[in-house]
């Protein structure tokens, strides 16, 4: 079992920036394919960036493109790097896992942290 913690979410002022992180209790995540996720109110849980388990490859969802960035310390840390944030970026945001497969589909993580409220106000 592989329990996720994440941080660093809170309030900014559009076109702010904001630094999420991801850890897990007790173990590396240094062999896990690594997610971020958001879900505002009212709306399903979409994707938003992902990592490979060697940081060697990335994907973004269209919406976050040129402005947020995911990367890995690959002993402990998965990190998304939000810049010129958007009202609509407003959600709780959610950190996942998955031992085998790289992936922009919920469905295969494994894993998932309690997640971190961002709020962005105009």
């Amino acid at each position: 079992q592989v329990q996720l913690v994440e941080s660093g979410g809170g309030l900014v002022q559009a076109g702010g920036s904001l630094r999420l992180s991801c850890a897990a209790s007790g173990r590396t995540l240094s062999n896990y394919h690594m997610g971020w996720f958001r879900q505002a109110p009212g709306k399903e849980r979409e994707f938003v960036a992902a990592i490979n388990w060697n940081g060697g490859r990335q994907l973004y969802a269209d919406s976050v493109k040129g402005r947020f960035t995911i990367s890995r310390d690959n002993t402990k840390n998965v990190n998304l790097q939000m810049n010129s944030l958007k009202i609509e970026d407003t959600a709780v945001y959610y950190c996942a896992a998955d031992p085998n497969r790289f992936s922009m589909h919920r469905a295969n993580f494994a894993y998932w942290g309690q997640g971190t409220q961002v709020t962005v106000s105009s």
